[in-house]
This record gives structure tokens, sequence and C-alpha cells, in this order.
């Protein structure tokens, strides 16, 4: 049989491996060799105290001599290269700058390692030390976690991706459909206008302090119901119902500079 034109492309299409690079990242900003041991790797002592000669540009003539026929015109005549402009404006043009971006407009990045499903440590806040199950980003860059509340005692919150760890424990949150209400404008807080003070009323009336809505409660009771079911369908839901109700925390055999985190 002939090589049909779909294998010819195939055959001359290698697959390029790229190598692992020999000074690479142990974690936590560890690296396997040091700056000396690299220094000496790479043979860097040859290139100590040598120059090399820089390499001149050659200049473009900004003049050129042409020849001019004729008795009473001197034979030649210097010639400029670019011609000036025979116009000039007094003033320069207004050029429309662009405006400073907002932070509506900024790039919200997110770490490879946080995916929907992802279970977090919380390293800050309230609920710090407690782990967390990761379910969404939201337009403001924070992060959407919920314990489960019925787990660990963590309510639906938002949170900044440098204050969470990433852990290798991940639930499968593919078929969950979180409600849309849940964005930026649903963790906003009312702010209500403080009533001028009047005499006798400064140790009288007391700050209220916050209250979670009814509203809140019933989406909290929602998504932990949505969470509970894709904990149901793991394989190790007994190990992992014990593993989110537990605090983070180290041994006494263990060293945070030894061990592993996602980046």
């Amino acid at each position: 049989m002939a090589p049909t034109p779909e294998n010819k492309e195939s055959k001359s299409k290698k697959v390029i491996k790229q190598g692992k690079p020999r000074n690479y990242d142990l974690g936590n900003g560890v690296v396997r060799f040091s700056r000396s041991k690299m220094y000496h790797k790479k043979a860097l002592y040859k290139f100590v105290g040598k120059k090399v000669a820089a390499t001149k540009k050659p200049v473009k003539p900004c003049v050129i001599e042409k020849p001019i026929g004729g008795d009473k015109n001197g034979g030649k005549r210097f010639v400029l290269v670019k011609k000036r402009k025979n116009y000039y404006p007094t003033q320069d043009k207004i050029r429309p700058r662009p405006a400073k971006k907002c932070f509506k407009q900024h790039v919200r990045k997110l770490r490879p390692t946080l995916t929907p499903g992802t279970v977090l440590v919380l390293l800050a806040g309230s609920h710090k030390g407690k782990r967390v199950v990761l379910l969404k980003q939201l337009y403001s860059g924070l992060l959407l976690v919920t314990g489960p509340f019925g787990i660990n005692g963590c309510p639906l919150r938002r949170i900044s991706q440098r204050y969470v760890i990433g852990t290798q424990t991940k639930i499968d949150l593919s078929n969950v459909k979180l409600p849309e209400n849940l964005n930026d404008e649903y963790f906003r807080r009312e702010r209500k206008k403080r009533s001028k003070k009047e005499e006798g009323d400064i140790f009288q009336t007391k700050k209220e302090g916050y209250k979670v809505s009814d509203q809140r409660k019933a989406d909290q009771k929602v998504v932990d119901k949505l969470v509970h079911e894709a904990i149901r369908k793991h394989p190790d839901r007994k190990v992992l119902l014990a593993y989110l109700s537990a605090m983070f925390g180290l041994k006494s055999s263990q060293y945070p500079h030894r061990l592993q985190f996602l980046s």
C-alpha cells in the first residue's frame, strides 16, 4: 500500500519532549542546587575577566554627494538622505491618553491548582485552620468557599487566594449547579445611616451587631445539600468527612519547611 498523506504528515511531525531542568524547584522556594554549585556546573569561572569586542554597526550617511551638470553649477552638490519637513506645527498635537484601568477592568488570575471542588486550608479569619471546599471564583477575584456548615461550622464566605493552602484532596463538583445569586453583591453588607445623637442618647443606644438573614440561611442549606451529595459519591466518604471536620495542624515530627504544599 502507498503511504497516505496523513501518514506522511505524522512521520514528518516529531514530538519534541522537553526535559526537566537540572536545577528545579523542590518546593516552597527551595531549589536543588545552590548559587555557588551552579556557578561550577555551568563553568562560569572560565568566562571571568574575558571581554568580547563590541561589534560596531555601520553608520548610515546623512548626506549623499550628487554630480550636477553645467558650467556654472560647481560640478557636485550634497543632498540630505532624509528630507526635512516642509511644515512644522507651532504646537504639539494633544494625544488622548488611556485612562487608568479601574478595578473592574483588572484581569483576575487564579492559581492552576485551585479548581472547583479542591479542599483548601484557611490561613486567616475567624475560621483559620479549617478545611473548606472551593466552590468557584467570583468576579472580584475572591474565592467562594464553604465548610460545609453542617460538618465544620464554616458558612458560605469569600476569601482571597493568598490566604489559603491548596491540598491534593478534591471533590467532584462537575454536576453541581450553584444558585445564581451567589455573587459579590450577595455578600455586600447594608450600611445604615446613623441618626443624629440627641442629649441623653449616647449611652442608651447600643450598636447593632451582624445578624444572619433568612435568605442566607436558606442558601446555606441548599449549598450544603449539594456538597453533601457530592461527598457521598466519593469512594472514601467516611475518611473525607473526618478530614473536613478536623482542624489543620502540625505534629511533633512535621516541619513546615519539609512539607510540600500545592502552589
